[in-house]
């Protein structure tokens, strides 16, 4: 039950980060780079699209127990410490708010998707006509 318990509140701590980050990239301190990367993460993090679909077995979960944490880590080492304590005391205070929406990102991520499967339906029926 102990390791149920880290698990909770590793996630926890993980969904805190995601809404400091989220108040931290719009800060005017942070540099232009790790304001598009943390965009991205925190995108990432409240979209519904995910990178690898959950249903996949063992792999549908990689993208939230990997990814997403180590996307976390990097925007983390991006941004200014000052920024992300003051960022993290904001995100505190409103906790109880919904999830912020961030549909840059998101149409990002959606782009990203039809691109690939473009790639693939190209690659596909190039080798179909072959």
């Amino acid at each position: 039950m102990e390791l149920i318990e880290k698990w909770r509140h590793y996630a926890k701590q993980l969904g805190m980060e995601i809404r400091a980050l989220c108040l931290a990239y719009r800060d005017p301190r942070v540099s232009w780079y790790a304001k598009i990367f943390a965009a991205c993460v925190v995108g990432y993090a409240f979209s519904p699209i995910d990178l690898i679909p959950d249903p996949i077995p063992v792999l549908g979960y990689l993208d939230d127990l990997i990814i997403l944490p180590l996307g976390v880590f990097l925007a983390l080492k991006m941004i200014p410490k000052e920024v992300m304590v003051e960022s993290r005391e904001k995100a505190k205070r409103v906790i109880s708010e919904d999830k912020p929406t961030n549909w840059i990102a998101a149409g990002i991520i959606i782009a990203i998707w039809l691109l690939l499967a473009a790639l693939v339906i190209i690659f596909v029926v190039k080798v179909i006509r072959k």
